[in-house]
């Protein structure tokens, strides 16, 4: 597609029949957390706040990643992707919203001690309790109300402030030109990956493994990385195959579809790398304060269990070894959604055996009712966020090698 056919103020619109499906997400979502509080007992409290923390969690990592990919592509100086970053920027647009969603879901859990229970429950730092736990005792500095929450609002604020920065300056290279927005992206990213990457891992130890207070792994964050990361390219993909079937994005070509299927080919090895890694060392080892953890998802959730696998590494590298895959439309659309449902499995069985009392776990209207609900939010906030500016950085200095882009 030559350079002279690109509208450069291209804008989607979000109207019709995305928008009112979108809206008739979020109305089912709050139906389902509503029917788990009201018609349930507590058990079933405790199955609906896994199922909000579970797509909270989801949503706010999906968002961060968006922003990742912003920072990477900036700090490589990465020509490819320039004109497709106003996807990404929109996600990362999005983080404060998602952010907020989660530090309530968490501040409403410990309030309710519908979650983190295995650390916040009372009498278990206090010697003189039935309740006393020496190990969590121990952990009790680290692990406690205040400066838990206050991690969650530090990390997830800075977050979001890089966020807005970056959106901020992409937006002003667009009135502005030249190269000095660009430079100040250059530099706040590599700040912001500094930053992230000595943050994320703590940020999946207080969010997901804390769940579990007596069971720690030191490659839980990496894992966690691996599986956001990858669900976000997987997101991206998607957006972008479904904007050039209803007409938009005209530029984009399989090229750029072929970098986003590598990316999802590679570090959905890499996931499974970091997740064997961890199994086998545990295996291996079998101590029992360390195996507890794959015993729980052996017993109550072994479907889930074989299923993460089968859709997060079989699925991805078996159907996007082959070349023409990754630079087909039809197909990457169909393996990044499997991705994407494939993590919200790799989360299900993080979140629901420490959450849940075991063999209580279920499937049901909850589970598909929360994620709609959270589909539904992240579609109208994404696209809305989308709409606001044209489809393309008509500024960015590497824009005509991303327009030529060939592989």
């Amino acid at each position: 597609m030559g350079t002279h056919n690109i509208n450069f103020s291209e804008q989607f619109e979000f109207t019709g029949k995305v928008k009112t499906l979108s809206i008739v997400g979020i109305a089912l979502g709050i139906a389902a957390i509503a029917y788990g509080f009201i018609a349930g007992d507590k058990v079933m409290h405790e199955r609906t706040f896994a199922n909000l923390l579970l797509m909270g969690y989801y949503f706010a990592c999906v968002c961060m990643s968006g922003m990742f990919f912003l920072a990477v592509q900036f700090v490589a100086q990465a020509g490819w992707s320039a004109s497709i970053l106003r996807v990404p920027q929109a996600m990362a647009k999005t983080l404060p919203i998602a952010a907020v969603i989660l530090v309530v879901i968490i501040s409403a859990g410990l309030y309710t001690h519908n979650l983190y229970h295995h650390w916040n429950a009372d009498g278990l730092t206090d010697p003189n309790s039935p309740n006393y736990d020496a190990l969590i005792a121990g952990k009790s500095v680290f692990l406690n109300v205040p400066f838990f929450l206050g991690r969650q609002v530090l990390f997830l604020g800075v977050y979001s402030f890089f966020a807005i920065m970056f959106v901020k300056l992409s937006y002003n290279e667009d009135l502005a030109g030249g190269l000095n927005s660009y430079r100040k992206s250059f530099k706040n990213a590599c700040i912001f990956l500094v930053i992230y990457g000595f943050t994320t891992p703590i940020f999946a130890f207080d969010t997901i493994m804390s769940l579990e207070a007596h069971w720690f792994s030191t490659m839980f964050g990496w894992y966690n990385f691996a599986a956001m990361w990858v669900s976000s390219l997987a997101t991206i993909a998607i957006i972008i195959i479904l904007l050039r079937r209803a007409g938009y994005m005209q530029w984009v070509n399989n090229s750029h579809l072929h970098n986003l299927g590598q990316f999802i080919f590679g570090f959905s090895i890499f996931w499974t790398y970091v997740w064997f890694a961890q199994f086998l060392l545990i295996y291996y080892a079998n101590m029992p304060e360390e195996t507890v953890y794959f015993y729980r998802r052996f017993e109550y959730y072994k479907f889930w269990f074989f299923l993460n696998l089968a859709m997060n590494f079989l699925a991805p590298v078996l159907l996007l070894m082959d070349r023409d895959n990754k630079r087909t439309d039809v197909r990457l659309l169909f393996v990044s959604i499997v991705v994407l449902l494939g993590h919200w499995v790799d989360y299900y069985q993080m979140i629901m055996p420490g959450a849940v009392e075991d063999g209580h776990n279920g499937f049901g209207i909850i589970e598909i009712g929360t994620a709609l609900g959270f589909v539904g939010l992240f579609t109208f906030t994404v696209l809305t966020s989308l709409s606001k500016k044209p489809l393309i950085a008509k500024n960015h200095p590497l824009l005509q090698e991303s327009l030529h882009h060939q592989l």
